[in-house]
């Protein structure tokens, strides 16, 4: 019997993944990944309670349950790279680097250890001999955020609800009497749950106020409260009252400046060709050639052309920021991509 370890966090997802694998005759065991017990000022982590949610199907489902402390390998390979990568003026997603390192990485190599065959996760996407495709549910396909995994690591990975839109699952959910069928989904920060972005940088970067400046006229028009928590296209919590909305045209770490326009057609905003760094195949070795790109997860596919670490547009795509990934897909296969310069 084929023994699968399932990442369990607690949500609906992850439940219905261990139950169909029960059903479909594995030997299956869950695991709850302790990633993040950290609390936020005036926000308690709520990894006990999700932990006590993952055990409880567990025991419904009478399977065997274990819990795997990744916290140190997470705090250094997520945490420190996301910090790090802000304070350099970029724009990184964490949720692709907890996959990368933890989830497909770390995770997959212990559950080998303790004699598993395979792992699965409650991810939207599909996997067929180690090739990653888009979830039947295009809306909640997540294979953004698993462009950096490996062919290797998917060949002993299952997506079980790769087939099923969110509304069927939290159904079959219901209909096996699972307690979390109807657990909202979380928010935010993977691994801080409701806290937003500038919340959880406030706890390890200083604030440091700088001058607001309209890029047409080179006037001060406010002030901000650090550099570091602005990307690009932002127009919310600039505080810059009076007549048209201003968009974050740029930003200058070493100034601490923030640079704004009204002009939503500025060119700074906009992007032909997409310099790439770090590019990762899922399969093969890179190549050149006509593909489809998402410039930020439920962003729509749009056709790209890549030339060595260029992606050539001929639809200009809006604010796109250094440090955020590009995913690239053939049809319906998700490739790899790459992180923006």
């Amino acid at each position: 019997m084929t023994k699968v370890y399932v990442g369990m966090s607690g949500g609906v997802d992850s439940s219905l993944t261990a139950a169909l694998l029960v059903e479909q005759g594995y030997d299956v065991t869950g695991v709850y990944m302790k990633n993040w017990t950290q609390d936020m000022p005036g926000l308690k982590c709520p990894w006990a309670d999700d932990l006590a949610d993952a055990k409880r199907v567990a025991v419904h489902l009478g399977i065997n349950f274990e819990v795997f402390d990744f916290e140190n390998e997470y705090k250094h390979k997520v945490v420190d790279y996301m910090i790090e990568e802000y304070k350099a003026g970029r724009t990184p997603n964490p949720d692709i680097m907890c996959n990368q390192e933890v989830k497909f990485r770390i995770f997959l190599d212990a559950a080998l250890e303790h004699g598993a065959d395979m792992i699965a996760t409650g991810h939207y996407a599909r996997v067929e001999n180690g090739v990653l495709k888009m979830a039947a549910d295009a809306n909640k396909d997540q294979t953004y955020f698993l462009y950096r995994v490996t062919g290797e690591a998917l060949q002993k990975t299952l997506f079980p609800l790769g087939e099923f839109t969110k509304p069927e699952v939290r159904k079959m959910a219901e209909e096996r009497g699972l307690t979390t069928a109807a657990k909202p989904d979380s928010q935010g920060i993977c691994f801080v749950g409701q806290i937003g972005i500038r919340d959880f940088l406030s706890q390890y970067v200083e604030q440091t106020p700088g001058a607001i400046i309209d890029k047409q006229t080179g006037e001060k028009v406010g002030v901000h409260d650090g550099a570091i928590f602005y990307t690009l296209g932002q127009r919310h919590g600039l505080d810059v009252g009076g007549g048209l909305p201003y968009y974050v045209v740029g930003k200058d770490m070493d100034k601490n400046e923030v640079y704004v326009s009204r002009d939503l057609g500025d060119e700074s905003l906009w992007r032909h060709d997409i310099p790439l760094t770090a590019i990762h195949w899922i399969n093969g070795s890179p190549r050149d050639g006509n593909y489809q790109i998402r410039v930020r997860h439920r962003a729509p596919l749009v056709p790209a052309q890549l030339s060595g670490d260029i992606l050539h547009l001929d639809e200009p795509q809006r604010a796109v920021a250094a440090g955020q990934s590009i995913v690239i897909y053939d049809g319906d296969v998700c490739v790899g991509g790459g992180i923006v310069r």
